[in-house]
């Protein structure tokens, strides 16, 4: 899928954020760093949507982030409002991805998009495990 061709109707899930001052670079626009900030924040919470309670510090199964690829495809400054969508794009049997798109408020095309490839992991044995059931039924091919 093209990622420009994107659209906010194609995410399962999303955020509002707004970028601080602070996020700008010496080039009067957000730095490229900070996106993967806004990104990891959507993702966190779309994966507890998903059931995994990343606030219990002591369990044994979950996931862990193996990959990421990031694509920029504009600039961005502050002021602003973002709106930030994340999907379940592909599943396999120990791992998953997970599409995010960062939008302008009142622009279609996206500024960053980034795809995450998550592993079921665990932790007790240091060992992958399969995808949860519940990840497998939000997957939903374009």
């Amino acid at each position: 899928m093209e990622m420009r061709t994107l659209r906010r109707e194609d995410f399962d899930y999303i955020i509002n954020m707004e970028p601080r001052w602070r996020d700008m670079d010496g080039l009067r626009h957000i730095n490229h760093a900070t996106y993967l900030s806004y990104l990891e924040t959507v993702r966190i919470q779309y994966m507890e949507k998903l059931g995994y309670d990343v606030n219990d510090w002591d369990r044994k199964r979950s996931s862990i982030l193996a990959s990421m690829k990031i694509d920029y495809h504009q600039q961005s400054a502050f002021p602003n409002q973002y709106e930030i969508g994340a999907r379940v794009i592909r599943i396999g049997n120990k791992s998953f991805d997970i599409l995010n798109a960062l939008f302008e408020q009142n622009n279609s095309v996206p500024v960053v998009t980034g795809v995450f490839t998550v592993v079921g992991f665990d932790y007790a044995a240091q060992e992958t495990i399969p995808v949860s059931e519940r990840i497998k039924k939000e997957y939903r091919p374009f």
